[in-house]
């Protein structure tokens, strides 16, 4: 056998042996995590319902509505009764209950549901199931949004 091909030979049978041993940790649930662990909507899935606002600016009508809305007892107590959680994107910058989300995470909750941070101003409730079933603009009213979740089966359960 020339030596030539047969060191080209041992250079492709070393390159898959060293694919086929690292194969477990690329395909392990770990990698995974860590490479779509991005998305925040991840670590709610069957624990709370998330509610995402995308607004342009910090003074967008939506936002502060709900703002207001929220800093009223009684619907902050609905919203808290009912798992909820609130994240924020306003011009480009991401927050979960107020607390500030990285850039690659606030890029990854856009992402997952398909939104540009500089769009139109947008209200998405994500269910415990991690799908979305509302979506809407700004004349979203939040007496509906419980309305709705209360009409789910996990939250007449």
């Amino acid at each position: 056998m020339n030596p030539s091909k047969f060191s080209g030979l041992r250079f492709l049978l070393w390159g898959l042996a060293i694919t086929f041993a690292l194969a477990p940790l690329w395909l392990s649930p770990a990698f995974a995590a860590a490479s779509a662990g991005d998305n925040p909507l991840l670590a709610e899935r069957w624990k709370t319902r998330p509610v995402v606002l995308v607004v342009p600016t910090r003074d967008d009508p939506l936002l502060r509505r709900m703002q207001a809305a929220l800093d009223a007892t009684p619907a902050r107590e609905a919203f808290l009764d009912r798992e909820m959680v609130l994240y924020t994107v306003v011009a480009g910058e991401g927050r979960r209950n107020g607390r500030p989300l990285s850039a690659r995470r606030t890029g990854a909750l856009l992402d997952a549901l398909g939104l540009e941070a500089g769009g139109a101003p947008t209200f998405v409730l994500v269910g415990k199931d991690g799908g979305t079933k509302i979506k809407a603009g700004p004349e979203v009213e939040l007496d509906a949004v419980f309305a709705e979740i209360d009409r789910m089966p996990m939250r007449r359960r």
